[in-house]
């Protein structure tokens, strides 16, 4: 173990939560217009059936998660030429991620086998710019300052920036596809060749978004936290594993994460069906996540004082309570509409909360891991958590839609058998229900606080 002492870097400024904030609304208007609505563009838009969707989305999740790694190795070994290891990313991978953002909701008038390979093919090139605009995304808190305080109130900022991001991501798209007619009168999504383009104008939006936010992040703010040891040499793949698996704070905080993805990706993939086969139109969904997203603000401004008042650990029990609790009502009762907002509303809280804690607590972990191993790998951290997330989503997603083509779901029906409806109350309740109380077990285990301790006290002596 390396003992070093611990020097504060000085506070941020307003400006710089801002450019995280930014960055973060350009990340999540992505995250959440391809979470929300790809696999809804693939079934309803381009025509492909649920489980060749299915496919499409899951092999792209698994190459996204199988290429985080591997960009993250070679971001820990290499410089830019400001010495910088992680911001500049954030400049040189906007345009043609913002690019492939847009080609993911075009529709290519070709045979349906070229339909399906090409649809493969420019997601896994989406998935890669994805990967390496996820660098400074997930690194830069942990490099722009070594304060707690301010490491949360980035987290803060980037968690009000992935409301705003999931504000226009979600809660825009279905008034820009009206605006380009891309909308019957019911508010469902045409299928035809005004919904295909009214989804490729709006994809533009979000591009230029994704744009905009990347570039006020380069231009905003700073790395700060330097390796203390004079080390450049070469570190080889698997001492860079070794390196994260003999921290048990890394590992118990990647079992945290794989279950936060798992509830994300059940909750945005599944709202758009329970909205449009259960509740009658696809745009009713877009009041359920607009009470979603405010409740997500509130609870983001509460995170920082509710994690100093009980602690980290405290509130990551807090955060899986809350989301197990609010889902009984929707359980017993799936069709009722205050039960569908009730779960909205508890889940918005206690997600806002586990993102802000389990992203201070990366933050905090690519201190550990230097305190005991000399070495920052700041990159391989946020990469090798996204690798454990994805697999996790990738299943998830398979698991979805699966079980949905085993009771009968086809978009090509004007309602849907009851076999699928109960499947989606399912996939909104009870199992993103369990998911939660496994998050609750993992807390118990998790020694972020204990560790931190450790090496404050180490490195003040």
């Amino acid at each position: 173990m390396t003992t070093k002492k611990y020097t504060e870097t000085p506070p941020i400024g307003f400006a710089e939560k801002l450019g995280f904030c930014t960055f973060s609304t350009a990340s999540n208007v992505v995250f959440n217009f391809k979470d929300l609505f790809y696999l809804f563009f693939l079934t309803n838009v381009m025509g492909l059936k649920i489980a060749h969707a299915g496919i499409i989305t899951a092999v792209g999740i698994l190459w996204d998660a199988i290429n985080d790694p591997l960009v993250g190795y070679w971001a820990v070994n290499h410089r830019f030429k400001n010495g910088e290891m992680c911001r500049p990313f954030a400049l040189w991978c906007a345009i043609p991620w913002a690019a492939f953002t847009v080609l993911m909701f075009t529709c290519f008038d070709v045979a349906y086998a070229f339909k399906f390979g090409i649809c493969i093919a420019i997601y896994f090139l989406f998935e890669l710019f994805n990967t390496f605009a996820a660098i400074p995304y997930n690194s830069m808190g942990s490099l722009a300052t070594n304060r707690d305080a301010d490491r949360r109130a980035i987290n803060v900022a980037r968690n009000l920036g992935g409301c705003f991001g999931s504000a226009i991501g979600s809660l825009a798209l279905y008034p820009l596809l009206g605006l380009f007619g891309g909308l019957d009168a019911s508010g469902n999504v045409l299928q035809d060749a005004n919904g295909r383009h009214a989804f490729f104008c709006a994809a533009i939006v979000m591009g230029l978004v994704c744009i905009c936010g990347s570039f006020a992040h380069y231009f905003t703010t700073k790395e700060r936290v330097r390796q203390q040891e004079a080390d450049d040499s070469r570190i080889s793949f698997l001492a860079a594993v070794r390196m994260l698996l003999s921290c048990r704070s890394w590992v118990m905080n990647m079992l945290y994460i794989i279950c936060y993805g798992m509830l994300n990706l059940l909750i945005m993939s599944t709202i758009n069906y329970y909205a449009t086969y259960i509740l009658g139109s696809a745009s009713a969904a877009t009041p359920i996540l607009a009470v979603f997203l405010v409740v997500s603000v509130i609870a983001t401004l509460c995170a920082t004082p509710i994690d100093k008042k009980l602690g980290r650990t405290k509130t990551m029990i807090c955060s899986a309570l809350i989301y197990a609790l609010g889902k009984i009502w929707f359980v017993l009762d799936p069709y009722s509409m205050g039960a569908i907002y009730f779960n909205g509303i508890t889940v918005a809280f206690s997600m806002a909360l586990a993102f802000v804690c389990f992203n201070t607590n990366r933050n905090n972990i690519a201190d550990l891991v230097e305190w005991k191993n000399g070495r920052r790998i700041d990159s391989l951290v946020s990469t090798c958590d996204n690798l454990a997330s994805k697999l996790a989503k990738a299943g998830a997603n398979l698991l979805m839609t699966s079980v949905l083509a085993m009771a009968g779901f086809n978009a090509e029906l004007p309602a849907q058998p009851q076999a699928a409806l109960n499947t989606i109350c399912a996939l909104l309740g009870w199992v993103p229900m369990a998911v939660a109380c496994i998050m609750l077990v993992i807390v118990f285990f998790h020694p972020i606080e204990k560790d931190m301790a450790a090496m404050r006290a180490d490195q003040t002596k």
